[in-house]
């Protein structure tokens, strides 16, 4: 109800300050909705959806600017808004179904494989365990993301822009952040933080800007989940990985590094030393939160979604074999 008055207000009232004061109550609104669950999975899927996602789309359209238009029908509007997928811009030739769901197939079967070892929680080292937290936090990211692609895919028959482009192969931290990493959330950074504070400020304040919004809005959903107050690790995580990300690229602009013609590392090099930074510092900032306050054990205590998993895992990987069969 909230998302078709949202269409409705935005079809009547041209975009600026007069459309986001009628978009306000639906903007207000928004952040209450995931304290309907009792539930910390829902909650804080609800939240990523509806908290952020959706209210800063939201906040696009009142001024005018994508992913959301008041010109879509009804019932796209309703998904695009609500859900983490955009429209593809561009129509380049969609991968082939069959891999896309050998794909989650293999992430579901590595989720659902991945659970049982919680049961030696109690043995494991502190950082073994925050690893199996990292995999366990991407491989649950990247086939919520998957889901939501292939149902409204399915139900509008439209190319939707991928959420994950294998960010395991990483060469830089511009490349993880830019283009590999939660595409949907780059998405929605860029055209309401990075493009308007570049065109003030230039392009590293603006990218320093778009990582510390990111960060406010993990520690925002850190809160929801654990309905504490903020820690701060969260947010300096992205404030880290920002101040490294600018300054790897100015590096590489450099004169100097031009002079020396020195050439990037090559990707055998280069994605280990990436993915193994990313890892690392998430074990001591990103993770942490989550392990001090309990809410990683309550998780595990899904007794429910682990067993849909696991079964969705199984029939996932029946379907795509046959399929490539």
């Amino acid at each position: 109800m909230a998302m078709s008055y949202a269409r409705f207000a935005a079809s009547r009232i041209p975009a600026g300050i007069p459309r986001l004061a009628a978009l306000l109550p639906v903007i207000s609104l928004l952040p209450l909705l995931p304290f309907s669950f009792s539930s910390i999975l829902l909650r804080g899927i609800s939240a990523f959806f509806l908290s952020w996602l959706s209210l800063f789309k939201l906040l696009l359209l009142s001024f005018g600017v994508g992913p959301l238009h008041p010109s879509l029908p009804l019932l796209p509007f309703l998904l695009l808004s609500s859900l983490p997928i955009n429209l593809r811009n561009r129509n380049p030739k969609p991968p082939h179904n069959s891999l896309t769901l050998l794909s989650s197939a293999i992430k579901a079967l590595l989720l659902a494989l991945l659970i049982p070892l919680y049961r030696f929680k109690p043995q494991m080292h502190s950082y073994l365990l925050l690893s199996l937290y990292c995999a366990h936090f991407y491989l649950a990211i990247d086939l919520v993301f998957a889901f939501s692609a292939v149902v409204v895919g399915r139900a509008l028959r439209v190319d939707l822009e991928p959420q994950f482009n294998k960010p395991y192969l990483a060469t830089s931290l511009g490349d993880f952040w830019g283009r590999r990493w939660n595409l949907t959330v780059s998405a929605v950074l860029r055209p309401a933080v990075y493009d308007p504070v570049r065109r003030s400020l230039g392009p590293t304040t603006a990218a320093l800007a778009a990582f510390l919004v990111s960060g406010v809005m993990h520690e925002a959903m850190f809160c929801y989940a654990t309905l504490r107050p903020p820690t701060g690790e969260p947010a300096a995580f992205f404030v880290l990985h920002g101040m490294v990300t600018v300054a790897e690229g100015a590096v590489k602009r450099s004169r100097w590094w031009r002079l020396r013609g020195w050439a990037p590392l090559p990707p055998l090099l280069a994605t280990p030393i990436t993915v193994g930074f990313v890892i690392a510092t998430a074990l001591g900032l990103f993770f942490k939160p989550l392990v001090s306050s309990g809410v990683d054990a309550r998780l595990l205590e899904c007794s429910t979604v682990l067993r849909f998993l696991e079964g969705t895992a199984a029939a996932l990987l029946r379907r795509a074999l046959f399929f490539l069969h």
